[in-house]
């Protein structure tokens, strides 16, 4: 009984994840189990092959052997469909918004999922309004209150990653995946997407790659580290930050990042 409840805990898990193209192995026998509720970190080099995983566990690529257990059952031959009606939900490292539609159009056709209408773009205007309240609601929790009626196009790097983030929370994800969220970003935007991240993350778990020690740092309860496709350290940011592969992994020039975060 003690060990269902401790399988209860994870709601992600690989085991032996492989990915090989053409001899060279870009993921390795990767073991990854993901806490319910938590923020778990995906760090490592450029090349370690994070992308790669996450479009694994996305389904837009078919691993070359291993498994992937979510909620307990074996998704690993699942396509990309059935993985998001599961509650998987990813966002990219480039901004997926529609650019000529307002910051409310954007969360309320991510909404329209709901209506069992998610591709009915020819809807008359009327019969969207009663997800309005919603989309404002989403808006207003990632601090786009007053950017609704604003073109995504015209929007501000920082806040269409924002808008990005409402959309995808407008899905009502279970398992939200975050592809280098901060990318690209100032530092008073990288506060405020760190923020949302915080917040998003309450009620549902967080999976997310990034480069950003310092956003790693403040808000990941686990972290793992990849190099050449392969774990070489997991925990906390106390343990991988000293954990000799990983510094050696980072060159030297991640070492005082590292470091000089803790």
């Amino acid at each position: 009984m003690a060990a269902a409840h401790a399988a209860d805990d994870f709601l992600l898990e690989t085991r032996g994840l492989t990915k090989e193209f053409s001899g060279f192995v870009a993921v390795s026998n990767v073991d990854l189990r993901v806490r319910r509720g938590h923020i778990h970190a995906l760090i490592g080099p450029n090349g370690a092959g994070k992308t790669t995983f996450f479009n694994l566990l996305t389904k837009f690529m078919i691993p070359t052997r291993g498994q992937i257990i979510y909620r307990g059952e074996d998704i690993t031959l699942e396509k990309p469909a059935e993985v998001a009606r599961r509650g998987i939900v990813r966002s990219f490292q480039l901004s997926a918004v529609f650019p000529h539609l307002t910051a409310l159009e954007n969360v309320r056709i991510a909404l329209q999922r709901s209506l069992g209408t998610s591709f009915h773009f020819w809807k008359r205007e009327a019969t969207l309004a009663v997800l309005d309240a919603r989309a404002l609601e989403l808006l207003a929790l990632v601090d786009l209150a007053g950017f609704t009626g604003m073109h995504a196009v015209q929007l501000p790097y920082g806040r269409k990653r924002a808008l990005e983030i409402a959309t995808t929370l407008a899905m009502d994800p279970e398992l939200l995946l975050l592809d280098e969220p901060t990318q690209g970003m100032g530092h008073e935007d990288v506060d405020r997407v760190t923020a949302l991240i915080r917040q998003a993350a309450t009620n549902r778990t967080v999976l997310m790659v990034e480069h950003n020690m310092q956003v790693v740092a403040r808000i990941a309860d686990t972290i793992t580290v990849l190099q050449r496709g392969q774990i070489i350290a997991s925990g906390n940011y106390a343990h991988v930050s000293h954990h000799p592969q990983v510094l050696e992994a980072y060159m030297g020039s991640a070492d005082s990042e590292l470091r000089s975060t803790h």
